[in-house]
């Protein structure tokens, strides 16, 4: 059954519109009419919906709702330094498939990608736009929001203030014979809820922002003992955590 994610309060006489291309979908391509049912979600919720009318827009009438717990039980932000193409594109579909929070680009020193200040705020609506379709396509109850680019030191600032645990996926430690296993930081975070993981751009993160992220209280780890690309390694990530607390 399809799923659509609705903005806003639950009215007290639990109809809502569903408008834009979400309703076009249901109306053009699902070929729904009244009667029919579809899976809204809102609030963190999702509920079995009855539509009611379908003409320019779509109205639908919340039902029960449907006792499933598909979010990690982690709160994890995944904060990439921009990388080359469309790895942004990748990494966004498939870690909102494994369960990301929200995703936070930077511009890193070795990043060597630059977004026109102009153009950004559209590449992120796009990302947005793939978040949602990814969440909707794996029955999530949460679209993980996607945040403009920050520079580094907002990075920091960020990570000093927002969460419980700032973890740095760190080339480095992967060569290192007694390096930090991924496995033993995860073992140690049962009492965090909001976790903030850090990867590199391409060309990895310097010694001048690990010195930085260092003196912020971060956790550098390998992700194992082989380099990962910049868009596989937030997706090992993801997975071990879900391995772990799910």
């Amino acid at each position: 059954m399809q799923r659509y994610f609705i903005e806003g309060k639950i009215p007290e006489n639990r109809i809502v519109a569903i408008t834009g291309d979400d309703a076009k979908h249901i109306a053009k391509v699902m070929r729904q009419t009244a009667g029919d049912y579809l899976i809204a979600v809102m609030e963190g919720d999702a509920y079995l919906a009855k539509i009611v009318a379908a003409d320019f827009d779509v109205e639908v009438e919340l039902g029960e709702i449907l006792e499933t717990q598909v979010e990690l039980p982690k709160k994890v932000t995944i904060a990439c330094g921009l990388p080359k193409g469309d790895k942004l594109d990748l990494i966004t579909q498939k870690a909102t498939e494994l369960g990301m929070y929200a995703l936070l680009p930077f511009s890193a020193e070795r990043s060597i990608v630059k977004w026109d200040s102009s153009k950004s705020e559209k590449k992120i609506g796009r990302l947005q736009k793939i978040a949602k379709e990814a969440a909707e396509q794996s029955h999530r109850t949460h679209v993980p929001e996607i945040h403009g680019v920050h520079s580094f030191q907002q990075l920091l600032a960020k990570a000093s203030s927002s969460y419980d645990t700032i973890i740095v996926a760190y080339e480095e430690e992967a060569r290192e014979g007694d390096r930090t296993r991924f496995a033993e930081i995860l073992k140690s975070m049962y009492d965090k809820d909001s976790v903030l993981i850090v990867f590199g751009p391409e060309g990895g993160i310097s010694e001048k922002e690990v010195a930085a992220l260092k003196s912020a209280g971060a956790i550098f780890t390998s992700l194992g003992p082989r380099i990962l690309r910049t868009e596989t390694a937030p997706l090992y990530a993801l997975a071990a955590i879900s391995c772990e607390f799910e």
